[in-house]
């Protein structure tokens, strides 16, 4: 985007940088890309003697009154002729050494164009947190508290005067007296200038005011970067002499059943010794003591070496036309659940970790997915890292670290994984690749990994391997024609379908492939799916959150000693709370929807909250519109169904399973690993249910209310809904038993419910793609969404209408809008959006952006949204 013709140095391992000796001091000149909102070209400064610096190097530099991170870019012989040499600052450090090789710069910028994002926020996502830092001012006491840090201001004769004076806030201005209390509140007198700005109107007189006095200091903290993190290590060197007391005998003879080496907390701890008597030893000569590096990592569980399966015919089919793929594939893995498609992603990737190539998986959400990273671990021992915003930063730091190394390995991450440095790139895996998580909405770049995952496929020379039950429809069309009818292992009830084989995997246009596994493991059936019509239900007197069905199947289920899933499209309690007097609605004074009931635990004070901004408050006694006291809850959350079910079966043993049980580190593996043992007899979960479970004694899946997903006003909620009941339905029968499927709803004769009974994916994907080609929508259509939000309702009204107004001279799109998001309201900011739609085919003359952003004021943010998944 920025340089075509840089020329990058080889991927290194990130190492301290090293000094070096010349006899010759040359003035030498690099070129780098600031990390600075608003700073998009190069700047140049001047190389340090003492530094060697390459293109590629993440460095400090100084920016302004700040210290940030930059990216270096190219050196030059001589500066720019229009810089004068004296003006030009000099490079601070090196961060990390250079690991940009020409394809992964490449990648960058084909993202940072396609995606219309400066260079230097791409290169932020890509790379782990830290290492591009960015210096603060700050504000602190030098007086009193202040001094113990040996602050020292210009004006410390007038601090001291002040000081000894009865009252030294009298000669303050407010303003002033405002910013010296809230440094008080401060154990150590010391705050960003950013949050006492935020704190305090006009902060900045007050804080000139109080340098004048020199009763505060103002002072530039650098950027914390992300370090190796260092551990003091002992290594016995000399053998046992007579000149040791009896205590320093036992340590060393400790240190020696280890092996020579232990970590000097972990030696000092064994030995319930001092680390003086260390000391002792170090100047006898006997041990060393020296810092080493820990690689912080996240450990999974200690796991039993696992080999390969036994592949049915389908998937060594599958597997031998991956193997055969000799550079650039996109392959389309289009198995049905529990076929078997983790089976052939190990065994794929097994023979390239032998030639030393590495692999990358992407995966939706890595905490939903345990089971698939032991599985590979299990398979591929310490060869598998996995990497995702979840880790601490110095985790990311050195995964990301461990990934320069150029040894063999995979790598299992989330949609940011997708830049992972892996060198000698052998295979990319994205697995149930349909999920909206691959697709980032904010903030920029609004990338999607899958379609980041194909161009660097390209430019890597490997094959990319698209896995799911139910494919997303753009990849569906992007393999070529349509693939034969016979897909689906299962047709009406259940029965089973005989497929022709040669019919399995097909070769398309170009370098595409449609590989398919119709069958389950062990040709295990696919589960009936049991359609009830809760109209009916109601009809005849049932007034239950569950079906008469659904209740029959729940007790077997506690008879027969079987486990199943419940599935509910939300979490909470309630979805809302209302008036039966009036029906007023309590909402959330920051958004435009309602307040969800969450109940938190017996006796507590009931908890409405927000699930856009979190806002949360008590549940009101009474109506505030009204002052009635009937106020209900309506509509029914996990929270709400588990208390139902808890009262109904209160034999059953119960785990809920979504975003509220599951906000601590490893809590989806606690629960998911209770349920494995046997610990709980259902499952109650959102949609974090539909992602990758596979637990074989589950022989019972119930969805709620499957309503919840058909009618959102989206163009992709049929899709969604169909590959969300799709899977859900196939965590049931995996193991010996036969699993059973129960969907309540209140429109049996929608289409996406049909298609569920009969698992026809096939029928559904051809009727949804009618109606996208007849509205022009992905992906015979593409779609640029236009995001806009301010605090200020009339002014991001008047923007939008402004921007349409200007885009609609353009012939070559569409423009739908402006018009309000379907919640205006969120956070306070208000949101308008207008739709761009054009043939995908051409791209055409799409307008100049920082033309439409600079019709934005700077109280309105805009967002560009490529591709969009979610409308609303």
């Amino acid at each position: 985007m920025y340089i075509n013709d840089v020329k990058l140095s080889p991927l290194l391992v990130s190492e301290p940088s090293q000094s070096y000796q010349s006899g010759i001091t040359v003035n030498r000149w690099v070129e780098v890309l600031v990390d600075c909102p608003g700073s998009t070209g190069l700047f140049t400064y001047r190389l340090p003697a003492q530094l060697e610096i390459k293109p590629g190097d993440i460095l400090s530099v100084p920016f302004g009154a700040q210290q940030l991170g930059a990216i270096a870019i190219r050196l030059l012989a001589q500066p720019n002729v229009d810089l004068p040499p004296e003006k030009i600052r000099e490079v601070e450090d090196i961060v990390s050494v250079g690991f940009f090789p020409s394809a992964y710069w490449e990648l960058l910028n084909r993202v940072a164009a396609y995606y219309y994002t400066p260079l230097i926020q791409v290169i932020r996502v890509a790379l782990p947190p830290g290492l591009l830092g960015r210096s603060q001012r700050r504000i602190r006491l030098v007086g009193g508290r202040g001094k113990e840090e040996g602050g020292r201001g210009q004006g410390a004769g007038g601090s001291r005067y002040l000081l000894a004076s009865p009252d030294p806030l009298a000669f303050l201005t407010p303003t002033a007296r405002q910013v010296w209390e809230l440094l008080q509140t401060q154990p150590a007198g010391d705050y960003s200038f950013v949050y006492i700005q935020q704190k305090v109107k006009s902060a900045y007189r007050g804080i000139r005011e109080l340098l004048r006095f020199g009763l505060v200091e103002s002072y530039l903290e650098p950027p914390r970067l992300t370090r190796p993190k260092l551990q003091k290590a002992v290594t016995l060197t000399g053998t046992i002499d007579h000149d040791l007391t009896t205590r320093q005998r036992e340590i060393l003879e400790v240190l020696r059943r280890h092996g020579g080496e232990l970590w000097q907390n972990e030696l000092l701890q064994i030995c319930n010794a001092s680390s003086s008597i260390l000391k002792t030893l170090t100047q006898k000569g006997y041990i060393v003591i020296e810092e080493r590096e820990v690689l912080r990592t996240e450990q999974g569980p200690a796991l039993v070496s696992d080999g390969a399966k036994s592949l049915t015919v389908a998937q060594a089919s599958a597997l031998e036309t991956i193997q055969t793929l000799d550079g650039f594939a996109e392959v389309l893995l289009h198995g049905v659940t529990g076929s078997g498609k983790t089976e052939v992603y190990l065994q794929a990737i097994a023979p390239l970790l032998n030639q030393g190539k590495s692999a990358l998986v992407l995966v939706p959400e890595i905490g939903l997915t345990p089971q698939l990273t032991d599985r590979f671990r299990a398979r591929f021992g310490n060869k598998v890292s996995v990497y995702h915003s979840a880790l601490s930063d110095g985790e990311r730091y050195d995964t990301w670290r461990q990934m320069l190394t150029g040894e063999p390995q995979v790598v299992i991450g989330t949609r940011s994984a997708v830049f992972a440095p892996l060198p000698n790139l052998g295979l990319i895996i994205l697995d149930e690749e349909h999920d909206s998580s691959f697709k980032q909405d904010s903030p920029i770049p609004t990338y999607h990994a899958r379609t980041v995952a194909q161009w660097r496929a390209e430019l890597e020379n490997c094959p990319l391997v698209l896995g799911s039950a139910t494919p997303s429809l753009e990849s569906w069309v992007s393999v070529g024609t349509s693939p034969p009818s016979p897909l689906s292992a299962c047709g009406e009830g259940g029965q089973e379908i005989n497929l022709n084989s040669s019919l399995l995997n097909q070769k398309l246009e170009g370098r595409s492939y449609y590989l398919s596994l119709p069958e389950r493991i062990n040709s295990r059936p696919l589960p009936p799916v049991e359609i009830v019509d809760m109209r009916q239900e109601l009809q005849q007197g049932n007034r239950s959150i569950f079906s008469r069905s659904l209740q029959e199947a729940l007790q077997e289920l506690q008879e027969r000693k079987q486990q199943g899933i419940l599935f509910i499209h939300r979490r909470g309690h309630s979805t809302f709370v209302s008036c039966r007097s009036c029906g007023y609605v309590l909402e959330c004074p920051y958004c435009d929807v309602s307040l969800a009931y969450h109940h938190t635990e017996e006796k507590a004070p009931e908890l409405l909250r927000c699930h856009y901004c979190n806002y949360a408050r008590s549940h009101p006694k009474f109506c505030p519109d009204c002052s009635s006291p009937y106020l209900k809850f309506f509509g029914s959350g996990t929270q709400r169904v588990t208390q139902e079910l808890a009262r109904q079966f209160p034999e059953l043993r119960l785990i809920r399973f979504d975003s509220d049980t599951t906000r601590n580190k490893g809590s989806h593996r606690t629960l998911l690993t209770q349920f494995a043992n046997g610990e709980a007899d259902l499952l109650v979960g959102t949609q974090m249910l539909t992602k990758g479970l596979d637990l074989p004694q589950v022989t019972l899946v119930g969805v709620v209310a499957a309503d919840g997903l058909l009618n959102l006003s989206d163009y992709r909620a049929s899709e969604r809904a169909f590959q969300t009941l799709t899977q859900v339905a196939g965590r049931a029968g995996r193991g010996d038993d036969p699993g059973r499927v129960i969907v309540q709803t209140y429109t049996t004769e929608h289409q996406v419910i049909a298609a569920v009974r009969s698992h026809d994916y096939h029928s559904f994907c051809q009727a949804e793609l009618e109606q996208r080609q007849a509205l022009n929508y992905p992906p015979y259509g593409r779609l640029i969404l236009l995001r806009l939000s301010s605090l200020d309702p009339i002014q991001v009204q008047n923007t939008a209408q402004i921007i349409a107004t200007t885009l609609s001279t353009e012939e070559e799109f569409e423009i739908l809008g402006p018009a309000p998001a379907s919640i205006l309201r969120v956070a306070n900011r208000y949101r308008w959006q207008i739709l761009i739609k054009f043939a995908p085919d051409a791209l055409p003359q799409l307008p100049d952006w920082e033309e439409v952003r600079s019709l934005c004021p700077s109280s309105v943010s805009l967002t560009i949204d490529v591709d969009p998944l979610n409308i609303m």
